[in-house]
């Protein structure tokens, strides 16, 4: 595989996250987005900042940068309950109940602003930035390449769990 067609299934992969974060969260009411179809279960709105958030903290880490969360100020904007560099990963049904939604828009534009950052990121890549080993844990080491493929499945995963949770809400109105 060239690195031209690495970097054109990855785009591609990420534009479909990015396409498909504002139909699942336009036209719900806040409290849509919050509903959870019980007390242990995430809401659409979690689910939606979490596959941005896991993407924007990854990518940075890979870019050797600052996320768009904290540098863009995207923190602030969201104003959660959250320390700021919270991104999702080990937070208890407790924590994903204090989330709060200041304005439902903000998830299309911050997912926006990191498919930007990831963009950019694919854009710098050759062959051997694919290859650079990330973490040397695992057996085989990652690289970067793997870690993008990692990033791309979580987000798929939560987007179509987000998709889910929106077609119970549009079938219980």
């Amino acid at each position: 595989m060239t690195t031209d067609t690495a970097r054109d299934l990855m785009l591609d992969g990420f534009g479909r996250i990015r396409d498909g974060v504002p139909p699942v969260v336009e036209g719900l009411t806040v409290d849509e987005l919050l509903w959870r179809p019980d007390p242990e279960a995430n809401h659409v709105a979690w689910l939606v900042w979490h596959l941005a958030r896991q993407q924007d903290d990854q990518v940075a880490g890979l870019a050797g940068g600052t996320s768009a969360w904290l540098e863009e100020g995207w923190v602030d904007r969201f104003g959660l309950p959250y320390d700021r560099d919270a991104h999702g990963w080990s937070m208890s049904s407790a924590d994903v109940g204090r989330f709060t939604v200041a304005d439902p828009a903000l998830f299309a534009d911050y997912q926006g602003a990191v498919h930007e950052r990831t963009t950019s990121l694919l854009g710098s890549l050759d062959g051997e930035g694919y290859a650079r080993v990330v973490d040397r844990h695992w057996d085989p080491p990652v690289t970067v390449g793997v870690r993008l493929v990692s990033v791309l499945d979580d987000a798929a995963k939560h987007l179509g769990q987000a998709e889910y949770l929106r077609g119970l809400i549009e079938r219980s109105r």
